[in-house]
């Protein structure tokens, strides 16, 4: 276990932004999150095409308005040099553009999840590290949390025995409360070749479940359904793998359920005992041994305290953001040693291969819930 102090003997990374405007959630998330412990400081951004909300963006953020831009291209080539990553938080859709200028510029590159809006845009950015070998990291920010890694580390030192089954749910009650009360952005109501339910929540679905138990889905069934006042798109979903070593998955993502905000929930079993994790009790891990004998831990009394960042005593919850500076802090770690040797090998930080896996699975499920059959994943 180690405790986290300001970064005060390193100069912080300097860190923009494309996208990200204040008043957005995951604008501030990011923002809070980059600069929690000192590794980075947030200098400039084009955080808006709205010139207006860049502007108010920058003010909010204590940033020189001479480094506010509202034209992405035009910020890129101008303060390109002067930084030493781009995260990107415009819409899905327009990652791939955004995303293959910062790495022809030569920045490394931050990008929030889903990396692509589908396959295509994923080769694409593909083609775009081969040809400049720069650094890409895709932020999946729920691997962040301690006891998330904790669980991973009961897996790998066999504590579950063999793995029959993970069953992981996403649920939110986002598209199905009084219309006069939602507001999502108009992106989130398009569907492309990958429903963009998909590209929201189970994308991280399938990371967490990659991330704890590294078994590899190799075929899909799925389900999708329409149950929201928003017409022309799926906005829930039943996934159904079968992985490797035999182990079977089954995940639910919906904008649709009732008395749920965030309701996510991994469920893992194995031949000698099982363990839960929810979202809304991060601190906590469940592990059942094979007589059913219940365990909780949490951050005081886990195993495996060399994966608790602490910033306060337990007792004092941690939470989303600082799971998400926890990754922060990985990702800062991953660039200077990537800087260093040409490679980066944090167990914490992913790139375009397992961010295209996730794109690959979905793709098949959509497949799959076209034909109603069974699909492999290629």
């Amino acid at each position: 276990m180690h405790q986290i102090k300001p970064n005060t003997t390193v100069t912080p990374l300097k860190i923009g932004f494309i996208g990200g405007a204040h008043e957005s959630a995951v604008g501030y998330a990011h923002s809070v999150a980059c600069q929690l412990d000192g590794h980075w400081q947030l200098v400039s951004g084009c955080f808006s095409r709205d010139q207006f909300k860049s502007d108010k963006t920058g003010e909010a953020w204590n940033i020189a308005a001479e480094y506010i831009y509202s034209d992405w291209q035009l910020y890129i080539k101008e303060q390109a040099s002067e930084l030493d990553a781009v995260v990107v938080l415009t819409p899905t859709p327009l990652h791939e553009k955004v995303v293959c200028a910062l790495l022809a510029a030569g920045v490394a590159v931050i990008c929030e999840k889903a990396m692509a809006a589908d396959l295509s845009q994923s080769k694409s950015i593909q083609k775009a590290l081969n040809k400049t070998k720069g650094f890409l990291a895709v932020t999946f920010n729920y691997s962040g949390y301690p006891m998330v890694r904790v669980l991973r580390r009961h897996i790998q030192a066999g504590d579950l025995g063999k793995l029959l089954q993970i069953r992981i749910e996403m649920p939110s009650d986002g598209f199905i409360q009084d219309v006069n009360l939602m507001a999502p952005q108009a992106w989130r109501l398009v569907d492309g070749e990958i429903p963009t339910l998909l590209l929201d929540l189970a994308v991280h679905v399938h990371h967490l479940s990659d991330f704890v138990t590294g078994l590899k889905p190799l075929k899909v069934n799925a389900n999708f359904n329409h149950f929201s006042v928003f017409e022309g798109i799926v906005d829930d979903a039943n996934i159904w793998l079968k992985c490797e070593q035999d182990m079977q998955a089954s995940f639910w993502v919906s904008k649709t359920a009732i008395g749920h905000k965030n309701g996510l929930k991994i469920s893992i079993y194995g031949d000698k005992g099982s363990a839960e994790w929810i979202q809304e009790e991060p601190e906590v891990l469940h592990l059942y041994n094979q007589k059913s004998v219940k365990s909780s831990y949490n951050r005081g009394n886990c195993q495996f305290q060399d994966e608790i960042i602490e910033r306060f005593k337990p007792g004092h919850p941690g939470g989303f953001i600082e799971a998400f500076a926890n990754l922060y802090q990985d990702i800062a770690q991953a660039l200077l040693e990537y800087k260093q040797t040409g490679v980066q090998q944090s167990p914490y930080v992913f790139g375009w291969q397992h961010a295209h896996d996730g794109l690959a699975l979905l793709d098949a499920a959509t497949e799959s819930n076209k034909q109603q059959q069974w699909i492999d994943i290629k």
